[in-house]
């Protein structure tokens, strides 16, 4: 579980897990991800005050993002130095229902075929949250872009949100609020990739996992409820932060090369102007969070220049 100034909730969310890991062998690892606003000493504090022997607090000394805290507290292994046989990934404002965590871990145990199982998300008010995805692509960039029922209805099989399941059911990637993993699939793909700070992360990682072959399952009965976005503020967002479009593009850069990449941006804004023709022509709003394709063509034009420059300069690019 990773906290970053949030320790109160962190708690909570620990309380619950502790409630549905009972009869489980495992332990709990907190890490603050240099919250720098005392989220370690409180945990520490509050965890040995409450005698959560099961329960340890870590202090990452980095906030490189969530991949990067993630891999910190994963690579510690257990209290005792052994390494676990599965990792389950639980977001600090996430809270599992009883049989939640059990149900994760008895599908993995059932299918060694699989490599990740995530479980349904639901709000406070048990509205589901999107969790169960397919891959991007090019297609959905320009189906989601479009935001017109013919478009959509031809690239159906493209659009990344996938409708609840309500069935167990193999999917692209979760969303990694809660997420099982098997230790083996996190070890052969090399963990999360630190180069993404936030978003794209577990997108990338279940790629990877699923051209070394493993699988990732959605199973709807495993039910958390999850507050979300308490610590990147996304709710009160006003524009995509700059780390948002350096994952996507990161995202396709490295698992499609750079042409794919550039086809991805290009997809995007010819649907973005078939939605800009179709509000104009039909006085309504265009789709889309706002200013979010002048900020995508100003990144990717950015980062091409950039390109370019090291391209010249003979230097390496991070």
């Amino acid at each position: 579980m990773l906290n970053y100034r949030t320790p109160a909730l962190t708690l909570r969310a620990v309380e619950a897990a502790l409630v549905a890991m009972e009869g489980l062998v495992g332990a709990i690892t907190v890490v603050d991800n240099d919250s720098g606003d005392g989220s370690y000493e409180t945990l520490t504090q509050a965890v040995r005050e409450r005698g959560w022997n099961r329960v340890r607090v870590l202090q990452s000394g980095h906030n490189g993002g969530f991949g990067a805290g993630n891999n910190f507290g994963i690579r510690q292994g257990l209290p005792d130095g052994s390494v676990p046989d599965f990792v389950y990934i639980l977001n600090s404002d996430a809270f599992p229902e009883a049989g939640a965590i059990w149900l994760l871990l008895e599908y993995l145990l059932a299918h060694p075929e699989v490599g990740f199982t995530g479980s349904r998300i639901h709000g406070e008010d048990g509205g589901y949250h999107q969790t169960a995805f397919r891959f991007p692509t090019a297609f959905s960039e320009f189906e989601s872009a479009a935001a017109t029922s013919p478009i959509s209805r031809l690239l159906k099989r493209y659009i990344v949100a996938i409708p609840e399941p309500v069935e167990p059911l193999v999917v692209d990637w979760m969303a990694g609020a809660s997420l099982m993993v098997r230790y083996p699939a996190f070890e052969q793909t090399g963990g999360f990739d630190e180069r993404f700070f936030l978003y794209f992360e577990e997108t990338d990682l279940c790629l990877r996992a699923r051209r070394l072959g493993w699988t990732s399952v959605y199973l709807p009965g495993s039910r958390i409820m999850h507050i979300g976005s308490v610590s990147t503020g996304m709710k009160t967002w006003k524009r995509m932060p700059p780390y948002w479009f350096d994952s996507r593009l990161w995202y396709y850069t490295k698992n499609y090369g750079v042409v794919y990449a550039a086809v991805a941006t290009l997809a995007y804004l010819a649907g973005a102007a078939i939605s800009w023709f179709r509000a104009l022509v039909g006085n309504r709003a265009a789709s889309g969070p706002k200013h979010f394709t002048g900020d995508l063509v100003s990144h990717a034009l950015r980062c091409a220049w950039h390109r370019r420059l090291v391209g010249r300069s003979g230097m390496a690019s991070n």
